[in-house]
């Protein structure tokens, strides 16, 4: 994962993860991906036990935190259950570590399977089920995002391949004199990158919806509501989370999901969903888990947990 120093713990979803894992009886430790490395055909990594905790405080809040291990050298399939946060992008450092971590895929149980990680971008991988998706372009020509923009109505949302918490994500009107600039920031002023074009959803202002799976399986959701000045969802752009359903329709898509997610070893996602479409597949890193336990008064953390140490076994 990222370094510890980075967690805001009182809604990062790895921090549930390793609090839900300490209070079952189980020893965490913390790696960053340039930790690991393969000495004759051996793969290692310099990993530190992670203590963590979350205690009442006073007037109600909690006294969150963590405390790093002395660091030492240990072999990767010596642990029983190896999870992968990294946050995006998926750059060369992270392709590589999928490929390290591939070699004792077969030995311990690694959340989500570095092959998925490396076949499944975040934005294309949705692709597989366009007939849940808003009408999409992915395109590298700056001429076929105009074409297309007018064609859907002259309104859409770009964003990049490889961004991550609404970064880079742009809303696009034809009759914008920004449209050229803002188009260029995305793909280049002539088209050196694929990115995305969406048709804007309308229920977009209600809110953005991320629902959690583990093996296939819906374990809740929250609403992600865009601020009034920002036409982005994304907590980390100044959304605010919501108490939200898991509707019949998204079930229905779910259930055509998760044969797919399940063999691509897609263990832990987070689908974004606007209006009842399905906009991105998030299996990288996912959030929301502390949101969601909140609202639904349920330890969804602890649920992920009992399905890592069934799978172990």
């Amino acid at each position: 994962m990222d370094p510890m120093t980075t967690v805001a713990t009182a809604k990062d979803t790895t921090f549930a993860f390793m609090l839900a894992a300490a209070a079952r009886g189980h020893q965490c430790f913390h790696a960053l991906p340039l930790d690991l490395d393969v000495n004759q055909g051996q793969l290692e990594v310099r990993t530190a036990p992670v203590e963590v905790w979350r205690r009442p405080a006073r007037e109600g809040a909690m006294d969150d935190g963590w405390k790093l291990g002395e660091p030492a050298r240990a072999r990767v399939a010596d642990f029983d259950a190896v999870m992968i946060r990294k946050d995006p992008p998926f750059d060369a450092a992270y392709a590589y570590m999928t490929q390290l971590l591939e070699t004792v895929r077969d030995e311990t149980l690694i959340v989500n399977d570095p092959r998925g990680l490396r076949d499944a971008n975040e934005k294309l991988y949705a692709l597989h089920f366009t007939r849940w998706m808003p009408r999409t372009l992915v395109t590298a020509s700056p001429r076929r995002v105009r074409e297309f923009v007018e064609e859907i109505g002259g309104r859409a949302v770009i964003k990049p391949l490889d961004g991550m918490a609404g970064a880079g994500v742009f809303l696009l009107n034809a009759d914008d004199r920004n449209f050229n600039a803002i188009v260029e920031t995305t793909i280049g002023e002539h088209g050196s990158r694929f990115g995305m074009v969406q048709e804007f959803l309308p229920a977009a202002r209600v809110g953005d919806k991320r629902i959690l799976l583990i093996d296939g399986e819906p374990l809740g959701a929250i609403l992600r509501v865009p601020a009034d000045h920002e036409a982005r969802a994304n907590l980390h752009t100044g959304g605010t989370a919501a108490k939200v359903e898991i509707t019949a329709d998204e079930r229905r898509m779910i259930a055509e999901l998760a044969p797919r997610l399940r063999a691509d070893g897609l263990w832990f996602v987070g689908l974004d969903v606007i209006g009842g479409k399905l906009t991105e597949v998030n299996v990288t890193s996912p959030t929301g888990i502390q949101q969601m336990a909140r609202f639904d008064g349920v330890d969804y953390a602890a649920r992920v947990m009992e399905w890592v140490e069934r799978r172990a076994k």
